[in-house]
Order: C-alpha cells, then structure tokens, then sequence
C-alpha cells in the first residue's frame, strides 16, 4: 500500500513535468494578440492559448499561438518587410543619381545656351549687321551640338557637320572679301573642296573639331550613364523574392510570434544567410555594376581635364573670331590659291567701289570681349564642383548589391549575441555563412536556390551594364560608339578623337585654355579705371580689332 503511494506520488510529478516541458509559454498568447494585431490584423485570430502545432507549415509543430491561416497571413507580411527595406536602400540610390543626372543635364544644356548667346551678343557688337545678316550659319551650328549631345552620332556626325559648317563660313567670308567679283555655285563648290588644303582658318578648325568631339563624347557619355543607374535599379529592385524566400523570411522573422517569443530577434548569421540566399541574383549583378562604376569615374577625371566641357564652350565664341581674323589676314593669300586651282573669277557687275561708313550703319567701333561679362551657367555652379560631388557618389555605390545582407542585417532587426532566434529555438546559429552570388548558395541551409536558373531581369540588366561600360571606355579615348538606337532607332557610326593614350591628358596642343596667357604676342593692354579706384590691367586681342576694322572697310562694297 505504502509502495503504490510512492509511485502515484512520482506519476503524478512526472505528469505536470512533462506536461510544462511541453507547453512552456503557451498558456496566453495575450503578448501575440497584441503583437499580431499591431500588423494590422484581426486579432481574433490568435487562440487564446497555445494549441498543439502540427498543422503548421513554416514554423516548429510545438505548441504554439499562431493556426495556419495566421502563419499564411504572417508569410505575406515577411514578404512585405524582406522587401522594404531592400526597396528603401535602393529607392535612395535612384533618387541620388536622378538628381545628379538633372544637375548635369541641366549644367551642359545651359553651357550651350549661353555659348550661343555670348557669341551672338560679341559678334553683334563686333561684326554688326555683316553678322546679323550671316547669322543663321551660327544659330544652325549651335543647333546640331545640341542635336548631338541629346541624340549622338545617329542623328548628327558631329565630324561632317564641323566641315559643313567651316566650309559654308569660307564661303561667305570668301565672297565678303573679294566682293569686286562674281562667283557661280559650281566655283564655290571648288572652293569648298579645297578648303582642307587651304587652310584659310590656320589651326582653329583642327583644334576645335577635337576640343569639341572629345568634350561632347565625354559628357553626353556619362550624362547617359548617370540616367542608366536609376533605370537599372529599378527594374533590379522589382525582381520577386522565390516562394522559398519568402518561407525562409517567415520562419525568420514570425516564428518567434508562434511559439510566444515576440521580442526574440534572429541571429546575425542566420539573417546573412536568409538574405544572401534571397538577394543571390542581384549580389551577380556586383562585378559588373562595380566596372561601370569604375568606367564612370574615370569619365569624370576626363570631363575634369582634358575633355572639360566647360572649358570648350565657354571660349568658343573667341576660337570662332579667332579663326575669321586668320581668314582675313591671310585673305590675299587664299585667294590667289583659290584663282590658281579654280580659275580667274568673272568681275562682278555694277561694282562701287566706295561707300561711306556712315550709309552702311557700320562705325567699326569694336567692344573687347570680356570674361565677366559671361553668365553664371546652371544653378551657379561649375563642371569641376560638379564632378567633385559626383565621384564621391559613385565611390559610395559600389559593392551596393552585395553589401546589402550587411545592410539589411543591422540595428533592431537582429541580435548579435547567443541569445537570437536561429530558427528553430533561443540558441546559437551554428551553421556556417554562405559566401555572395547565385553559384554559393548551393549548401544554403535556410534558403533552398535554384543556381540553374538565373533570373532573367537580372542578367538582361548585367548585359545592359556591359554595353554601357563599353561606351564608358571609348568615350575616354574620345570616341563615340554607341547605337543610339534607343533615342532614335536608327543606329550610329563610330566617330571622335581617336585618343588612345595618357597623352590626351597633358596634350596642350588641343586643350583651349580660359585663363591661359595666348601664346600669339600681338596683345594690347587696355587700363580700366574701376569705381573704388583699382585699377585693372587686362589683355586683348589686337587680333579682334582688326578684324572689325577690316570688315568695317569691307561692309561698303557689301549690299
């Protein structure tokens, strides 16, 4: 009697033991109810109390507070928070390099609209009406740069253009200044095809033509390279998590709700390795996102030196002058060669020979070009200011896809320590980190990958990026390879400088300097008397002078 006393006394302790063994906070699942409802669902979903688990899917088959319509409705939610903060990182990234795409877009657009208007207003005050009535041949020049930089050589050969446009100034020039004859379009023609030989402009065409081919490759490159980055982020941004994904995110994050451990965070590693194994296409994406980036950069050392758009343009009205002074100085010459090659041209009829200044309307009073006089450019800002901010972006973005286990894997979503959630209990995560990309995932132990199946979003995005960066090279040697087929669908040629080596850089026979001293002697110094009673010494051009003075003494014989 006393025998089975005991034993009912041990059977009865061993009952209750294993009885809170099993079911070790699944008598209220009041913390899950409030927890669960914070998502924005129905709390009366959650039981009361724990209820025996075997008919979940996702999470441990213990006891448990979660019935499987609310683990499905738990797995969705996983999927919506796996997503943001992916989808936040790389809404930032978009937004960064749309703004920076606009700043330049902007700033080289605007650079051209007050290159026009500079020489406009420097060619009226210096030329008058000789230019106003020849002005059509510069608006239509600054169009087709314009036309190129939006829409590149498969609209515009920016070569053949510059040839047009130095031909048909010969031709006008040469008229102006052999104004006594008469001359048929076959003989322009002739004119027109010796212009290389001639040489009329001296070295300023030659100059300019690799000035301006290398400056525009460069910029319109790397502005089409700026508005690629957020269009590829975005489509690699929409690419779904797999439906093993979304699983492993659920037991990550949600599994802890069910078996009543709401504050349990997952362990590091095993966050790593749920997120390398959902994110293992776009971590591919890395090695040629980081060869853009770099392509990109080396651009931007380029439009900082040798191809600085800034630099072209902002000058050009004063090359162009430059060049027509050489015509005009050089006038005698050119057209002896001309009549030699050509044929003695017929005299013109009705010839005057004089003219009074004042019947023409032109004094030849001549304004000296001044470079305080040039509009602020876009937003007041410069190219090297510009690419300063750029590069620092560009450097912040690399390694972005595969660096973003680590990113998402931080602060209040994980916990470092032993005492984290590895997906089945409280424990220490045990199993080793998988390394990044779709081929290392092949022993994922929390993401079962599919590593024959690339997506194909993501490799449709990697060829994109190839294309680009090969553009991205040739434009650093000054040349211009791309299609352009999706601007204007009907293909491009090669075209540019040719430069294929460092001597770019430092090639000051090409390089229009704004502030450099002209090599050519013949200056005048001019003294302004400013009101605070500085006084300022600045250089001019005698050149510019005479070539007013020598189109004032034309303009006579010109109506």
């Amino acid at each position: 009697m006393k025998t089975m006393l005991v034993f009912s006394t041990v059977y009865t302790f061993a009952v209750l033991f294993v009885s809170t063994k099993a079911e070790p906070k699944s008598t209220s699942c009041n913390e899950v109810r409030a927890a669960y409802s914070s998502k924005g669902f129905n709390s009366n979903d959650v039981p009361n109390k724990g209820i025996q688990g075997a008919h979940l899917k996702v999470c441990p088959q213990e006891y448990s507070c979660c019935t499987l319509e609310m683990e499905e409705k738990l797995s969705q939610q996983s999927h919506s928070d796996l997503k943001a903060p992916v989808s936040q990182l790389s809404t930032n990234l978009q937004s960064t390099f749309k703004q920076r795409h606009s700043h330049f877009d902007q700033f080289f657009r605007e650079l051209l609209d007050n290159a026009e208007r500079s020489l406009n207003d420097m060619f009226v005050r210096t030329y008058g009406k000789m230019y106003v009535q020849n002005a059509e041949l510069f608006k239509h020049f600054f169009q087709e740069l314009k036309r190129y930089y939006v829409s590149g050589s498969g609209v515009v050969n920016l070569d053949s253009m510059l040839s047009d446009f130095w031909e048909d100034l010969l031709e006008r020039m040469f008229r102006l200044v052999n104004v006594q004859y008469e001359f048929s379009d076959a003989y322009m023609e002739c004119v027109s095809r010796h212009t290389e030989q001639l040489k009329p402009f001296g070295d300023v065409p030659r100059k300019l033509r690799l000035q301006l081919t290398r400056a525009f490759v460069a910029a319109r490159t790397f502005t089409r390279g700026l508005a690629l980055m957020p269009e590829v982020v975005n489509k690699v941004s929409t690419v779904n998590a797999s439906p093993s994904c979304v699983r492993a995110a659920m037991k990550m994050m949600y599994c802890p709700y069910c078996s009543g451990q709401i504050a349990l965070k997952p362990c590091q590693n095993y966050c790593f390795n749920v997120m390398r194994g959902c994110l293992a296409n776009q971590a591919d994406l890395d090695t040629e996102w980081n060869n853009f980036l770099d392509a990109m950069l080396s651009l931007a050392e380029r439009l900082e030196g040798p191809f600085n758009f800034e630099s072209v343009m902002d000058p050009i009205d004063v090359k162009i002058s430059e060049a027509i002074m050489n015509m005009q100085e050089n006038s005698m010459q050119v057209s002896q060669k001309v009549f030699q090659g050509c044929g003695q041209p017929q005299p013109g009829k009705g010839f005057r020979s004089r003219r009074s200044v004042k019947e023409t309307g032109f004094t030849g009073r001549f304004r000296p070009y001044s470079p305080d006089a040039r509009p602020t450019t876009a937003a007041g800002t410069s190219l090297d200011r510009l690419t300063t901010d750029v590069k620092k972006k560009l450097k912040h973005a690399k390694k972005f896809w595969s660096t973003l286990p680590e990113t998402v894997c931080v602060g209040e979503r994980i916990t470092s320590g032993d005492d984290c959630w590895n997906g089945t209990a409280k424990s220490r995560y045990e199993s080793v980190v998988m390394g990044n990309g779709l081929a290392n995932q092949v022993s994922n132990p929390d993401v079962e990958v599919d590593i024959t199946k690339p997506d194909l979003v993501i490799r449709s995005q990697i060829a994109v990026l190839k294309e680009m960066t090969s553009w991205l090279k040739a434009a650093h040697s000054g040349n211009d390879i791309s299609s352009d087929q999706d601007e204007d669908g009907s293909g491009g040629e090669e075209s540019g400088s040719g430069c294929d080596s460092p001597s770019c850089e430092v090639d000051r026979d090409i390089y229009f300097s704004t502030t450099a001293t002209p090599i050519n002697p013949r200056v005048v110094k001019v003294v302004h008397q400013d009101t605070s009673g500085v006084v300022r010494v600045a250089h001019r051009s005698m050149a510019l002078a005479l070539s007013a003075l020598v189109l004032a003494l034309l303009a006579p014989h010109w109506r």
